[in-house]
């Protein structure tokens, strides 16, 4: 007989007779010449109760069946007469395909998401974390479906790269260099490493997504990408995956459209997809979370230039611990006063000052400020981080030679500007964070399956 994972079972309007699951044992408790076991095959957030009778040859064995043991039941659906539950399944046979231990940390009660970050190999065979990751797998895939729709092209960007695009210098290094001859010798000579040459984890595929927009037009890159940042906070990961779209002939205005068609569809995507698994977040961890995924779905995003932010942030009588003044970088709490209280929904902050942004983003003709773009959100703040393109090659490299960058590693990339160049755009999203935000979950460790973080490698 063939599996049927519990998902398609609960489906059913009319039972099919014997049926065979396999899965994890979440309780079990016996009765009077029956055993019921509570059954979850990760397919969804339901369980399908078993129920053992006693005349089963190896009833004494089914006594035994520990919870986060692995079995395999066949037996015929039958409607259960159980509250909240339309089948159960009548045991003709179990077998028993792994017995776990007592000491088994998964028992029967709450358990702290601090506790479950110390056993994550573990952790997605509960409600709220299989949950989580059962949204996540449906995310990935909704968004390659929003840009097949769209008719953009993938690209698969280079995950070690010699550049670096954001230029905040906080890169994981990647080498073959022999670190007792390195410490014999006392230092780093990279023209004897892999590569010839210094290479680090890349930042972000933006740069290579650049050089395949002005050839194909369209094109998305969606992988992992690294930060050597030692923080640890509930927004910092070191490794974390990014979703960025780059759209040739395209400015700042239309980015925004972009970002804004992109971020109601995915929402309302996880709206109709994962209703179940929506439903525990919304029971169990946010219950005010049903109206701002409401919000965002139906009121149109604000859009607010970085000197008015400033202006609105300065006026405020909200205390904030990092000062106002224009020429900051906005701070989480400035993201969040503006989203959550000022405009109370989704707002694009545009055109922020030269000096506090990479050398790539478009100088305004106030030659003070830059094209650029972050995309604010209740409860989460920057979810989104985007410009137009410095397409112009001699402001391009003058704006180069004013932060005092080599351009000589760069050749290629001063290459699009001087073949060709057009005025193109895009950003790139924190696929984490866009999580946290359709889930309300508040560290960004829990929607990561094995997170990586100062000091902490394992699983």
């Amino acid at each position: 007989m063939k599996r049927i994972k519990i998902n398609r079972l609960t489906e059913y309007d009319t039972s099919p007779g014997q049926v065979l699951i396999k899965g994890w044992v979440r309780t079990r408790r016996d009765a009077k010449g029956f055993s019921f076991m509570e059954i979850n095959d990760g397919s969804c957030l339901e369980n399908i109760q078993v129920v053992a009778d006693s005349q089963l040859s190896n009833y004494t064995d089914i006594q035994g069946i520990t919870t986060g043991s692995a079995v395999a039941v066949t037996g015929a659906l039958v409607p259960s007469p159980g509250k909240g539950q339309k089948w159960e399944i009548q045991a003709a046979g179990v077998e028993i395909i792994s017995l776990a231990p007592e000491t088994y940390p998964l028992q029967k009660k709450r358990h702290t998401d601090e506790f479950l970050r110390t056993i994550a190999h573990l952790r997605p065979r509960t409600n709220k974390y299989g949950a989580a990751f059962r949204i996540r797998s449906e995310m990935v895939q909704a968004i390659h479906r929003f840009y097949r729709e769209k008719g953009f092209y993938c690209l698969t960007s280079p995950v070690i790269t010699g550049s670096d695009c954001e230029g905040a210098g906080e890169m994981f290094r990647v080498t073959s260099l022999d670190p007792a001859q390195v410490a014999k010798q006392g230092k780093l000579d990279f023209s004897k490493d892999f590569f010839g040459q210094e290479s680090n984890l890349t930042v972000s595929g933006q740069l290579s997504a650049e050089m395949f927009a002005q050839a194909l037009g369209d094109v998305y890159t969606f992988g992992p990408t690294f930060r050597a940042e030692n923080s640890n906070t509930s927004r910092h990961v070191a490794e974390f995956w990014m979703l960025e779209p780059e759209m040739a002939f395209c400015d700042l205005s239309g980015n925004m459209d972009h970002g804004e068609e992109l971020v109601k569809y995915l929402v309302t995507h996880a709206l109709d997809a994962c209703d179940q698994d929506l439903g525990l977040f919304f029971k169990f961890v946010d219950k005010g979370l049903p109206k701002q995924l409401e919000i965002l779905t139906s009121k149109t995003f604000e859009r607010m230039s970085y000197t008015e932010a400033i202006r609105i942030l300065e006026k405020s009588s909200k205390k904030f611990e990092y000062p106002v003044k224009f020429g900051i970088d906005l701070q989480s709490e400035h993201e969040r006063f503006l989203a959550e209280e000022y405009v109370k929904k989704p707002v694009f902050l545009y055109d922020y000052p030269k000096t506090i942004k990479p050398f790539y983003m478009r100088i305004n003709d106030d030659n003070t400020t830059v094209a650029a773009v972050d995309l604010l959100v209740p409860g989460i703040g920057e979810l989104i981080g985007g410009s137009q393109r410095e397409e112009r090659l001699d402001v391009l490299e003058s704006r180069m030679e004013e932060m005092g960058m080599d351009k000589e590693p760069y050749w290629w990339y001063l290459d699009s500007r001087r073949y060709g160049s057009v005025p193109h755009a895009g950003f790139g999203l924190g696929f984490e964070r866009f999580l946290m935000m359709i889930t309300g979950i508040k560290n960004i460790r829990d929607v990561v399956p094995f997170p990586r973080t100062p000091g902490s490698i394992d699983f």
